[in-house]
């Protein structure tokens, strides 16, 4: 290690020790680059591992898991100093993979780290990690072969681990026996915490006990995330107040509810600002490293250039050769994509016709349905109109969709159509819904958003036993942004097959996203954004 490596690499310790985790990851990847040029590969490893969980702490696991998988090949793993390295990284992976819900990798990641570890207070820690993934993965069985086994091991102990050991064992035996009680090991882990002034722990204790009596009390599930919102503000971790946030928001009444949804919405903003913020800063730290590597590579090929003009003649001989393979490859691919398309364009012909019948058929049926379930006095001749237009649209069914009209006023005619599904039952609350964001949008945009929430909206009426549905509309420069949320049974129960994956069909057609949250905490959270 010469001394610009040193100071480089003792930098970006200080930085990470200091939390400041920017300034840690620039100078990690500085050095790994005078590590490289000076031929040492263990010290470029060592700072790919340090940025892989920069990276994961910051919320970009892709991210993570690449730089995790480049560090791989900078170690010797018959070399018993590169040991614990290795098993750092590999335990980092599995946390990235467990993060993205890839648990089955996840525990083959935690394998690894268990063979690699050097450490007896480390193998702890990744056998707890590896019962998680499998307790994650509804293994429970394996998951408790392992609890049980770290709970007898002696070597390394304290009253930390025993109240987190103790707390995943109640929670995997009740997750494999809904019978079965696992609040008293919940309060014994509380009260070793409580005793020990484990933060961190109260907060786990918290969420545990108050996702325990959601069910059945929930007077106390309330005071238990009320607890859990205090500890996650003590130990400054937004992603647990935001999981806080999402238990009161189910568990209050409507008045606090809606309180506690605005500042979940603004904390949850916050945070996926902060993680995108991060996630380009670290991309071109990532970016600019490698080009002056490149760049470094181009001025040495310079130099050789004009050492030895022979070798660049052949070079670029080469080089014409192998353009004259790659246009050859080049047309017989194309050849075959082009006959690949025709196949794809009859199948897209076929799914166009199938979300014409759904979106133009199917839900508007079932939308006239529910407002003659839920209004008093029906207007006769309102009602055979409706029903005229769904029998026209269904002869022809290859037309220009009518469901929203260019004339109309697309707020109100939006706004009609969600609050057409309210009821005594269900309450719809709507934000950020004003006609300046529409003025920025076309019809194609307006019409596949119209549909996407006119699905949402069946589903929830059809599946959701919701009744609270929250719409927050928003504009950021160039990205209009919809925030779905409702308190029924969460995505896990719904099917994608029909109506949910033709929404993903529709916002790909305007260059949208849509993603479904699996992580609902009793909350089914559904966001949308489409640029303008």
């Amino acid at each position: 290690m010469n001394t610009n490596d040193s100071l480089y690499y003792e930098k970006a310790i200080e930085y990470r020790d200091n939390k400041n985790l920017d300034s840690a990851f620039f100078y990690f990847y500085k050095a790994k680059e005078t590590f490289l040029k000076s031929n040492d590969s263990f010290g470029a490893g060592k700072c790919l591992i340090n940025a892989a969980i920069i990276l994961n702490d910051k919320g970009d696991y892709f991210g993570s898991q690449e730089t995790g998988l480049d560090a791989i090949k900078y170690f010797n793993k018959s070399n018993s100093s590169h040991q614990h390295y290795l098993g750092t990284n590999y335990n980092n992976l599995g946390i990235t993979s467990s993060k993205i819900n890839e648990y089955k990798q996840a525990i083959e990641f935690y394998k690894l780290a268990i063979d690699f570890s050097d450490s007896p207070l480390d193998t702890k820690v990744y056998l707890n990690n590896k019962a998680n993934a499998y307790r994650k993965n509804k293994e429970y069985k394996n998951a408790l072969n392992i609890y049980q086994k770290i709970l007898m091991d002696n070597s390394v102990k304290n009253d930390k681990d025993f109240a987190r050991t103790i707390t995943n064992i109640a929670e995997n035996k009740f997750l494999q026996n809904p019978n079965y009680n696992p609040v008293p090991e919940f309060k014994k882990a509380l009260r070793i915490r409580l005793k020990e002034k484990d933060n961190w722990g109260l907060n786990s204790s918290y969420a545990h006990l108050a996702d325990y009596y959601i069910e059945n009390q929930k007077d106390s599930a309330l005071v238990y995330a009320r607890k859990m919102l205090l500890v996650a503000k003590e130990i400054k971790s937004p992603d647990d107040q935001v999981e806080a946030l999402q238990k009161l928001i189910s568990l209050e009444d409507a008045n606090h509810s809606k309180q506690y949804f605005k500042a979940y919405q603004k904390l949850n903003d916050s945070l996926q600002t902060a993680r995108s913020k991060a996630k380009n800063q670290f991309a071109l730290v990532r970016y600019e490293t490698e080009k002056n590597k490149a760049d470094f590579l181009k001025a040495q090929a310079e130099g050789i250039e004009k050492e030895n003009h022979i070798i660049t003649q052949y070079v670029f001989l080469s080089i014409a050769l192998l353009v004259i393979i790659g246009l050859y490859l080049y047309l017989n691919r194309r050849k075959k994509i082009h006959q690949q398309e025709k196949l794809l364009g009859v199948k897209n012909t076929e799914l166009k016709y199938s979300k014409k019948v759904h979106d133009r058929v199917a839900n508007r049926i079932y939308q006239i349905l529910s407002q003659v379930e839920n209004t008093e006095n029906i207007d006769r001749d309102a009602l055979l109109f409706n029903l005229e237009n769904v029998y026209e649209t269904s002869r022809d069914i290859s037309y220009e969709n009518a469901d929203v009209s260019e004339t109309q006023n697309f707020r109100l005619q939006l706004s009609n159509m969600l609050r057409s599904y309210a009821s005594e039952r269900i309450k719809i609350f709507i934000t950020g819904n004003e006609e300046e964001i529409w003025q920025k949008t076309n019809h194609l945009q307006k019409t596949e958003i119209y549909l996407i929430l006119q699905e949402l909206m069946t589903n929830m009426k059809k599946h959701s036993k919701a009744e609270k549905v929250f719409i927050k509309f928003s504009d950021e420069t160039s990205v209009i942004n919809i925030a779905y949320i409702d308190n029924g049974i969460g995505i896990q129960q719904l099917s994608k097959k029909n109506g949910l994956q033709n929404t993903e069909n529709r916002i790909n057609t305007i260059h949208g996203t849509i993603t479904f949250d699996t992580e609902t905490n009793r909350l089914l959270k559904i966001n949308i954004s489409f640029p303008i």
